[in-house]
């Protein structure tokens, strides 16, 4: 099973960033506006997130913990290929008005991992942008 993990810097507080990337339902359009053209829950659990190329992915909600600002969550459909997929995003304070967020996800087969690392890196290029001044 492939490891990646990606982060970015931003200039925003990581309460501010924490309200947003635990937003299960619509924060990825929050976060990624352009990258991401609509995210809706399903049900609670399941949601589905539809990005600026057509791609159409199902997410299940693993856990979500506001202490440690940490949610994790699994594709569950629309990755043709995919066997295993499952992704956490915590956001990490830096000083009073800045955080790093830190995406990582285990994925199979191994070789959709540079697929996966390609797209993190630019979804978070977007991210930075979106929620503060990203400092990479």
């Amino acid at each position: 099973m492939a490891y990646v993990r990606t982060q970015v810097t931003i200039d925003a507080g990581a309460e501010e960033v924490w309200s947003v990337v635990s937003d299960f339902a619509s924060g990825p359009v929050r976060m990624a506006p352009g990258f991401v053209t609509s995210s809706r829950a399903e049900g609670g659990d399941v949601r589905e997130v539809v990005f600026a190329d057509g791609t159409v992915v199902r997410e299940r909600l693993v856990s979500s913990d506001g202490e440690s600002r940490r949610i994790a969550y699994a594709v569950v459909g629309g990755v043709d290929g995919l066997a295993h997929d499952n992704a956490s995003m915590t956001v990490v304070p830096e000083g009073e008005d800045g955080c790093r967020l830190v995406w990582s996800r285990d994925v199979l087969p191994d070789g959709l991992a540079p697929v996966m690392e390609r797209n993190m890196e630019e979804g978070l290029r977007v991210i930075g942008r979106a929620l503060g001044r990203s400092r990479t």
